[in-house]
């Protein structure tokens, strides 16, 4: 049968419903912190702009941040540079960490690892400049391969998680609290896969969904640009996302929540109980009384399973079905 042409009518409520299907797909991510934007944005990274905490990562590279302005665009909380190798502090530091807590941002420390410093020598260092502030969130072990600084030395696999789970050791003794590990696609997959999965992570993917770059089955934290821009900073920041909702952050901030395990500790929701829903009378059961007496049936004869009889639905291994 021939096409017919479609009427003027049908035209515009084609493009009614492109328009409204587009709009579907872009609000959301927009409508969240409209302040907020992006220089480049990627369409691989839109369901991060997609979550409802948000946040930023900074240091001395963002100059002086007026973090009222942050606030107000909706920042939720901001990783702050604050040392690196065994001999290096941040110099923003002290100023980001005291305004981000003054404007009501919650905050953590970052540690920057240098692999040509001996593990022991990080700690001291970090244990001297890191504050052991209560309400701050927990710190951070930034890894990866420092290939545009100074040590660009590469240890091996072994080397590098021994020195990884010293560090880690160091900033949990020092601030009480279990620290997140950043990484980007590279290091992970050279040393990080399957390694310290009851720890946080925050990963890099400024172009594609994590799960298309790590082989990880979840994720806490997601940096997804560094071409970000926020009210307050001039220039480009990182923007980065936080994998829950208000719940979950806010129980991870009073140490009711293990994200790292998804372990709750005191504090979980609760499940409401179904109520019994009563049976009309006249479709209740008869009782025993009532009841009309039982015959006895002679036993029948089973018949005999041949391939035909059998249920092709639950057969085969639990994989393949």
């Amino acid at each position: 049968m021939p096409a017919r042409k479609p009427t003027r009518t049908w035209s515009r409520l084609g493009i009614l419903a492109l328009a409204a299907a587009l709009a579907c797909l872009v609000e959301p991510a927009l409508a969240l912190y409209p302040k907020k934007g992006d220089s480049a944005p990627h369409h691989g990274v839109r369901d991060a702009r997609r979550k409802v905490i948000q946040g930023i990562d900074v240091s001395r590279w963002q100059g002086e941040i007026d973090w009222a302005k942050v606030k107000d665009a909706g920042t939720r909380f901001a990783f702050i540079k604050a040392t690196e190798g065994g001999d290096h502090i941040d110099p923003s530091f002290r100023r980001n960490w005291a305004e981000a807590k003054k404007h009501g941002i919650a905050r953590s420390a970052y540690h920057f690892v240098w692999w040509c410093r001996t593990a022991k020598e990080q700690v001291r260092w970090f244990k001297k400049h890191i504050p052991r502030d209560p309400d701050a969130l927990p710190p951070v072990l930034d890894v990866e391969w420092q290939n545009d600084s100074q040590c660009t030395r590469r240890i091996s696999r072994e080397d590098a998680l021994e020195k990884i789970a010293v560090m880690l050791k160091g900033l949990r003794e020092h601030t009480g609290k279990k620290p997140i590990i950043y990484t980007d696609i590279n290091f992970h997959e050279d040393v990080l896969e399957g390694a310290f999965n009851d720890h946080p992570y925050w990963l890099r993917s400024t172009a594609a969904p994590l799960t298309k770059r790590y082989a990880r089955d979840r994720w806490e934290f997601w940096q997804f640009t560094t071409t970000g821009r926020v009210p307050g900073i001039t220039g480009h920041v990182d923007r980065n996302a936080f994998f829950g909702g208000e719940r979950e952050f806010d129980a991870w901030r009073r140490g009711h929540f293990d994200i790292g395990t998804r372990q709750w500790h005191g504090g979980e929701p609760k499940v409401a109980a179904r109520k019994a829903v009563p049976i009309p009378a006249a479709r209740r059961a008869p009782t025993a009384a009532s009841a009309p007496p039982s015959r006895l049936v002679p036993p029948g004869r089973i018949p005999a399973r041949t391939a035909d009889s059998r249920d092709v639905d639950i057969t085969g291994s639990v994989r393949r079905n």
